[in-house]
C-alpha cells in the first residue's frame, strides 16, 4: 500500500497546495504555541485517530530507540519461585529476544493560505485540522500496510446465502490461539467486509441468521470473545478516485492501549513527542500569504507477526 508522494516544500508553491515540509523552516521564530496547543484539545470528527490508537497504539520514546522483537514463549512464562527469601531480593523478571535499533522519522506537511481567501478569526485552526486529519490518514494507511503486508495467514472466503461469516471469523481466531497460544483480542472489518457480512445473513430466511444480521460491532465483540471489533469505513483519494483503505478484508491482531515498548503485541506505533507534544505546528506569515506546517515525530512497526490473520472476503 503506497503512501501519497507530496511535493517538496520549496517555499514557492501555490497556495492551497499542501506539500511535505521542510525541516529547514521549522525555526523557533516560527513555532507557534497557541496552534500547538491547539493540537491537543483538538477532536477528530473522523474518528481516525481514535482507529489508529485502536490499531498501533501508542508508545512514547526518544527518537532513536531500542526495542525487542516479541518472543511468542513469554507470554506464557510463569514460575514457582516467586517466593523471596529472608535478606534476598525477589526474582528479577527480564524480557528476552532479538533487540532492534530503531528511530521515529520526522512527518509533517505545509500548506500556503493566500490572505486574499481568509474569512473568520479562527482560519488558522480549520487548517491545521486540515493537515492534522491528512496526518493522521497517512498513519493509518501506514498501520494497515503494515498488517497487510506482514499477515502471517491470508484466508479467501466467499460469502453468499448459505455461509456463515462468524464462524468463518472464528475459525480464524481460533486457528490463530493453537499456532500462537495467543487469541488475536482486536478486529479490524473493513466497511465492504461488514457489508457482505451483513448481505449473507439477509438472504437466509432462518433465526438465526436474522439474529446474526441484527449484531452490531460490540455485540459480535462479545460473540466472538475478543476485547472490540471495529468496522472502519475510512478512504483516501487515489489516482482521480476516493478508495477504501480497508475495503473487504479483515485484520485479527494482537495488542493493547497500555502496552509497554518490550511487551509481547504485533504492532506499536513509537511516537517521540516534544515538549510534551505528539504534535507541533510553525506559522511563517508573509505579507501576502501564510505558510502553516505541522510536525511530528513516529514510526509504525510491526513488532511481531505471529497470530496476525487476514480474511479477504468476496461475494458469490
Amino acid at each position: 500500500m503506497n503512501i501519497e508522494i507530496l511535493p517538496k516544500d520549496d517555499g514557492f508553491q501555490k497556495c492551497g497546495t499542501v506539500c511535505a515540509a521542510n525541516e529547514a523552516r521549522f525555526t523557533a521564530a516560527n513555532y507557534s504555541e497557541p496552534l500547538t496547543a491547539f493540537t491537543v484539545g483538538w477532536k477528530d470528527s473522523e474518528q481516525m485517530e481514535s482507529l489508529l490508537n485502536f490499531i498501533a497504539p501508542v508508545i512514547p520514546v526518544a527518537k532513536r530507540f531500542e526495542f525487542k522483537v516479541s518472543d511468542n514463549e513469554q507470554c506464557f512464562l510463569s514460575e514457582t519461585d516467586d517466593i523471596r527469601a529472608v535478606g534476598s531480593s525477589f526474582k528479577r523478571v527480564e524480557f528476552v529476544g532479538t533487540s532492534i535499533t530503531s528511530r521515529t522519522y520526522n512527518k509533517g506537511l505545509t500548506v500556503r493560505v493566500d490572505h486574499d481567501d481568509v474569512a473568520g478569526d479562527d482560519w488558522r485552526e480549520r487548517y491545521v485540522q486540515l493537515l492534522l486529519q491528512r496526518l493522521l490518514r497517512n498513519e493509518l494507511r501506514r498501520a494497515i500496510s503494515a498488517l497487510d503486508e506482514n499477515s502471517g495467514t491470508l484466508a479467501g472466503y466467499v460469502w453468499g446465502h448459505d455461509a456463515n461469516p462468524d464462524s468463518d471469523i472464528r475459525a480464524e481466531l481460533e486457528a490463530a490461539a493453537d499456532a500462537t497460544g495467543v487469541r488475536p483480542n482486536r478486529i479490524v472489518i473493513g466497511e465492504g467486509a461488514w457489508d457482505l457480512r451483513s448481505d449473507s445473513y439477509d438472504v437466509q430466511n432462518n433465526a438465526g441468521a436474522a439474529r446474526a444480521a441484527g449484531l452490531t460491532p460490540e455485540d459480535l465483540a462479545r460473540k466472538l470473545f475478543v476485547d472490540e471489533v471495529r468496522v472502519m469505513g475510512a478512504r483516501f483519494q487515489d489516482a482521480g478516485a476516493k478508495s477504501s483503505i480497508v475495503g473487504n478484508q479483515i485484520y485479527a491482531f494482537y495488542t493493547r492501549n497500555d502496552i509497554m515498548k518490550d511487551e509481547p503485541a504485533n504492532i506499536k506505533r513509537f511516537v517521540t513527542p516534544i515538549d510534551g507534544n505528539v504534535f507541533r505546528v510553525y506559522e511563517d506569515e508573509n505579507s501576502k500569504f501564510t505558510d502553516l506546517t505541522v510536525e511530528h515525530y513516529s514510526n509504525v512497526v510491526l513488532t511481531s507477526k505471529s497470530g496476525i490473520r487476514k480474511l479477504s472476503v468476496s461475494q458469490s
